[in-house]
Formats: structure tokens, sequence, C-alpha cells
């Protein structure tokens, strides 16, 4: 992902969603990054999902997921900005 904002311009994230969970230090975030590809100029809008854990108010854990089909745009091609 080093190279992702060779790629993805993002600009906003104009919905978040916190949720909380049964474990007191962890919460489901539900976001939208919206911005532009870099190379297309094209729009970018995506739907991520995180978990966050936290401990002492430190981020101890974040996972989050994401549709990696955005990845099968040319103007996308992360591999190709690694060579």
């Amino acid at each position: 992902m080093h190279h992702y904002p060779d790629h993805i311009d993002l600009h906003d994230f104009p919905e978040v969603q916190i949720h909380d969970t049964t474990a007191p230090d962890t919460i489901v975030v539900g976001m939208r990054g919206v911005g532009r590809l870099v190379e297309t100029e094209s729009p970018f809008d995506m739907r991520y999902i995180a978990v966050v854990a936290v401990h002492d108010g430190r981020i101890t854990s974040y996972r989050d997921y994401w549709n990696p089909t955005i990845l099968q745009e040319p103007s996308t091609d992360f591999a190709r900005s690694a060579r």
C-alpha cells in the first residue's frame, strides 16, 4: 500500500458510522472514502469497514476491509509503481 497515494487521492470521508462491540476496547467503523483516481482524474468512491482496538487511549490493533476489485482499474496498478 506504499504507493496508494500515487493512485488514489482521498479528499474526504463523508460518511462515518461507529458501532460498539461486546469487547469494551473494540469498535467497528463503517466509512466511505471519496476522492479521485490520480492518473485518470476519475471519481473514487469506496466503502470501508475497520475494526479498531484501543488500550490506555492508544490504538493497539487496526484492521480495515475494502473492495479489492477497485485494483482492476488501470489507473490503480500498484505493482507497476513498485517497479
